[in-house]
């Protein structure tokens, strides 16, 4: 469904319960409100809802996902597969330095919404009901930087490209300093450093993710900041003769703006730019491309305010 489509239906929504709201008096707009708590896959939230009239509620929150580590690891290697252990080992004995053949990446998520909804109830004094909205929040959906511990290794990796750069330009590694022939033919023998991650989709080369210019890798998730959501949903009150607490089950999609983009410090996405990513790395990948929408499954508890 496009975008358009979305808002249009949202609008029409709204329009509705406008027109409703002029046939039924039964019940007075903000008579009362609630105050919600919710769980789920948007996080943990909480929101304040009041009726329009006997078949519409509006409803206003906010929810985030709190913040947790993942880990994912990388081996470093050459370009065209070049053996990481040799090309480690020139390293070493020309500085001394030693490079760690793996990378360890430490993810976090960082989503937060807020969110303004109308549900609409087509029985009446009936539970069930049809929700439209939007949440707006963060674009940035996710982050995943290179580890602490590995930033010595990174650091190595940079070192060793900059003086293979230099070899490959013809010019000194340092003010007038030249490596020997011998040693340079092997440098420019096993070509670059990097984490190997997949192919690019537009050449077939090799796309060798390297640290940026502070030495670190860095991955980060990017989504509509306007994310319209459709779902249903069912509640009711917990006990027949306690009408101020109500339990309710939503379930729906938030649309927001198809796959995620994937993207790198050096500004690759890897869920569009680049193919053939194997490993955890490739895993999240492929997952992260599926969620063309959001699944959205919340549990709410809400208390009668007045």
């Amino acid at each position: 469904m496009h975008m358009k489509k979305i808002i249009l239906l949202i609008a029409v929504l709204c329009l509705g319960l406008t027109g409703t709201y002029a046939q039924e008096q039964k019940v007075a707009a903000f008579e009362h409100l609630d105050l919600g708590i919710t769980v789920g896959t948007t996080g943990i939230g909480f929101d304040l809802a009041a009726p329009i009239n006997e078949q519409f509620r509006v409803r206003a929150g906010f929810s985030f996902i709190p913040e947790f580590d993942v880990r994912m690891r990388f081996g470093l290697e050459g370009e065209g597969g070049n053996k990481f252990d040799s090309m480690a080992d020139k390293f070493s004995d020309f500085t001394g330095l030693d490079i760690d053949s793996n990378i360890d990446m430490v993810g976090s998520p960082s989503f937060y919404n807020g969110n303004l909804f109308v549900d609409y109830f087509p029985i009446k004094n009936v539970g069930f009901h049809v929700t439209a909205g939007f949440y707006c929040g963060t674009s940035k959906i996710a982050s995943a930087c290179n580890a602490i511990e590995d930033m010595a290794a990174l650091l190595g990796v940079t070192m060793y490209n900059n003086i293979y750069d230099k070899i490959e330009a013809g010019e000194p590694i340092f003010d007038d300093v030249y490596l020997t022939p011998e040693l340079e033919d092997k440098f420019l023998e096993s070509g670059r450093l990097g984490i190997h991650v997949g192919d690019r989709v537009d050449t077939g080369e090799a796309y060798m993710l390297e640290p940026g210019t502070d030495g670190t890798v860095k991955l980060d998730l990017w989504v509509n900041t306007f994310k319209p959501y459709l779902g249903v949903g069912y509640g009711g009150k917990v006990s027949k003769s306690n009408d101020s607490v109500r339990l309710d089950f939503d379930a729906g999609v938030m649309f927001w703006g198809g796959a995620p983009k994937i993207v790198t410090h050096d500004g690759t996405d890897l869920a569009r730019d680049v193919e053939n990513i194997d490993g955890k790395i490739g895993s999240y990948v492929s997952f992260a491309k599926g969620l063309q929408v959001y699944p959205v499954l919340n549990l709410r508890v809400s208390f009668r305010l007045f």
